[in-house]
């Protein structure tokens, strides 16, 4: 991390092109003395594929990846949705699932049609949240899990959030995450549960 000897903060580099993900984390980071970077600053930086088979493995290989590549300390975030009926897919394939390059219309359209297929009354599900923060040397220096309980809904519903949101309600409401408002959105999820104990950390290190 830059040194901060004068009034500027230092920076604080979000493994993430994802505009969402970003308006996220930088909302529950406010208010910490961090100047916030991510991806779409450093168009050059080579891309640090995800070749990890758990969450953990994955946030651990970006934070790592990209802490040394731009040389600031690196926070990474890999989650994702798992649904009971299909035996925890798509998991750690969420952002993959049907297709890397398809929209979350098409990955939930199809999410919906196999879980119906699955011949599966329950519809339980989480959102999980593993996130790591390295150092400029690449050492993973704190990390946390968070998990969010729910179910899947039966239809798309509400337009704030991204990702699966539209379809995931919480334990305990009867809205989507989609239909939630931020505030409400950031007090409960799975990525607010994890990054709350990476502060408490960051503060230290400020």
């Amino acid at each position: 991390m830059r040194s901060n000897t004068g009034h500027s903060p230092v920076e604080l580099f979000i493994a993430t092109r994802n505009t969402g993900k970003m308006k996220e984390l930088g909302s529950l980071l406010r208010g910490l003395p961090f100047q916030l970077t991510d991806l779409r600053n450093f168009p050059g930086l080579p891309e640090i594929v995800e070749t990890g088979t758990t969450f953990e493995e994955n946030a651990t290989i970006k934070s790592v990846g990209y802490a040394k590549t731009s040389g600031m300390y690196a926070i990474a975030d890999d989650s994702g949705l798992e649904v009971d009926a299909l035996g925890g897919a798509p998991g750690v394939h969420s952002a993959r699932f049907a297709g890397a390059e398809t929209g979350y219309d098409v990955k939930i359209s199809k999410l919906l049609a196999e879980i119906d297929a699955s011949n599966h009354a329950a519809r339980g599900a989480r959102f999980v949240s593993h996130i790591a923060l390295a150092d400029p040397a690449g050492r993973v220096i704190c990390q946390a899990r968070g998990v969010c309980n729910g179910t899947i809904a039966d239809r798309p519903r509400g337009s704030n959030g991204f990702g699966y949101d539209p379809i995931f309600i919480p334990d305990g409401f009867t809205k989507t995450f989609a239909e939630l408002d931020r505030k409400t959105k950031q007090t409960i999820s799975h990525r607010a549960h994890a990054l709350s104990k990476i502060i408490r950390f960051l503060r230290d290190l400020a």
